[in-house]
C-alpha cells in the first residue's frame, strides 16, 4: 500500500469517526480523481487527502494547487449532474502527517478548504 493510499484510509476512518457517511472513495473523471465524496446531515464534502510523511517542503494542504482545485471541482460537478442531492457541497481538504515507520499520524480536516469562482 502506498503512502497515499495509507493517508486515504486514515481520512477515511477519521471522517466516518467525526460521524460522516462515505458516499464514494477514489471517484475518477476524465478530468481526475477525488478522494473521498462524504456527507453529514448538512453538507456533500468532496475531499482531497494529502499525505506526508514531513513539512520539510511545506504542509499537506499546499500541495491543493488552483489547477488541482480546477480538476477536483470539474470532477463534483460530474458526480452531481449523476447524483443529485439536496446537501450542500462543499470542499474540503484533510491532511495527514504519518511517521516513518507509519505507526502514528496526526489528521487535520480542512472544511471549505477552497470554493468554486
Amino acid at each position: 500500500m502506498t503512502t497515499g493510499e495509507r493517508g486515504e484510509r486514515h481520512a477515511e476512518a477519521f471522517l466516518r469517526r467525526k460521524g460522516y457517511n462515505i458516499v464514494a472513495c477514489n471517484y475518477r473523471t476524465q478530468y481526475g480523481e477525488i478522494d473521498l465524496i462524504c456527507a453529514d446531515a448538512q453538507y456533500l464534502a468532496f475531499v482531497e487527502v494529502k499525505t506526508r510523511s514531513s513539512t520539510k517542503f511545506g504542509a499537506p494542504c499546499e500541495a491543493v494547487t488552483a489547477a488541482k482545485q480546477r480538476k477536483i471541482i470539474l470532477s463534483a460537478q460530474r458526480w452531481l449532474l449523476h447524483h443529485p442531492t439536496e446537501l450542500q457541497p462543499r470542499f474540503d481538504v484533510v491532511e495527514v502527517l504519518v511517521s516513518p515507520d507509519y505507526t502514528t499520524c496526526r489528521i487535520n480536516h480542512i472544511p471549505d478548504a477552497f470554493e468554486v469562482v
